[in-house]
C-alpha cells in the first residue's frame, strides 16, 4: 500500500438549526429593536424579517444573499418569491407592497414639492422606481415655472418608438396644468442607459412640439438601476 493515503471520514456535522426570533433574548427581537431604536437602527434582513414575518433572521439573510440584497430583491418577479421555500404567495405580496409603499413614498413627497434644478435631481427622483422595471416606462415630470414638480405622470408603457410615441398624449396633462415645462424620462431594463438612435428621434420631435406649444422640453433622461444619461447634457435631440 506504499504510495496510496487513507482518508478517514468521520460523521458528518449536523446543519446548524437557525435560531427563532421568539428564542432570542427580548431586547434582540428585531420588533423591540425597532421599538426602542427605530427603524434606521437595524440591518435590511432584520427589516425584511418584519415585513415578511420569518421566524429567524437566517432565512432573510440568505433571502438577500441570494438576490444581490435589496436592490436586486425588489426586482424579483411575484411568481419567482412565490417559489421561494418560506415564503408562497401571501409573505410574497406582502414583500412587494413594502418595496412599491417605499417607491411611492420616494416620489410622492406631498408635503413639499421636489424642485428640478440639475439632470441629476431628475434622476434621483425617479432612479428608485424606474431602475427596477422590467419593461420600458415613458414618464414626463410637469413643472411649473420655478421648476416645481406638479405631477409625475406614466405616459406609456412598452417599446419606445415612433410609432407608439404620440407627443400630444406627451403634453396632455401638462397643458391640462397650464405647465411651463417638462422633462421626459424612459428606463432601459437592460441596464445599458445608452441613448438609440430611436431616443434621439423622439426627443427631436418632442422639442419641436414644446416650442408649439410654450411648453420647454428641458431634459429626455434614460434612467437604469444605478446610471443615467441627459440627452440634453450630450446634446441629442436638442
Amino acid at each position: 500500500m506504499e504510495g496510496v493515503q487513507l482518508t478517514f471520514y468521520g460523521p458528518e456535522t449536523p446543519a446548524r438549526k437557525p435560531t427563532l426570533i421568539r428564542e432570542l433574548p427580548t431586547d434582540e427581537q428585531p420588533v423591540a429593536r425597532l421599538n426602542h431604536y427605530g427603524a434606521g437602527a437595524l440591518s435590511a434582513s432584520e427589516l425584511l424579517t418584519i415585513a415578511i414575518g420569518f421566524d429567524n433572521l437566517e432565512d432573510a439573510q440568505a433571502l438577500l444573499a441570494a438576490h444581490d440584497n435589496l436592490a436586486g430583491l425588489a426586482r424579483v418577479p411575484l411568481t419567482e418569491l412565490t417559489a421561494v421555500k418560506g415564503i408562497g404567495p401571501t409573505r410574497a405580496a406582502r414583500l412587494q407592497a413594502t418595496f412599491e409603499l417605499g417607491r411611492r413614498q420616494l416620489v410622492a413627497c406631498p408635503a413639499d414639492k421636489p424642485t428640478i434644478k440639475t439632470p441629476a435631481d431628475a434622476a434621483n427622483l425617479l432612479m428608485a422606481e424606474m431602475g427596477m422595471l422590467e419593461q420600458e416606462h415613458l414618464v414626463a415630470l410637469i413643472l411649473d415655472t420655478k421648476n416645481h414638480v406638479l405631477k409625475k405622470q406614466t405616459v406609456y408603457v412598452g417599446s419606445l418608438n415612433t410609432a407608439v410615441v404620440r407627443v400630444g398624449e406627451v403634453f396632455r396633462e401638462a397643458i391640462r396644468l397650464n405647465a411651463a415645462a417638462i422633462i421626459v424620462a424612459h428606463n432601459h431594463p437592460s441596464g445599458d442607459p445608452t441613448p438609440s438612435a430611436e431616443d434621439i428621434y423622439v426627443t427631436r420631435s418632442l422639442v419641436e412640439a414644446g416650442k408649439l406649444l410654450n411648453i420647454d422640453v428641458l431634459d429626455h433622461m434614460v434612467i437604469c438601476q444605478s446610471r443615467w444619461v441627459s440627452l440634453k447634457e450630450r446634446g441629442l435631440g436638442f
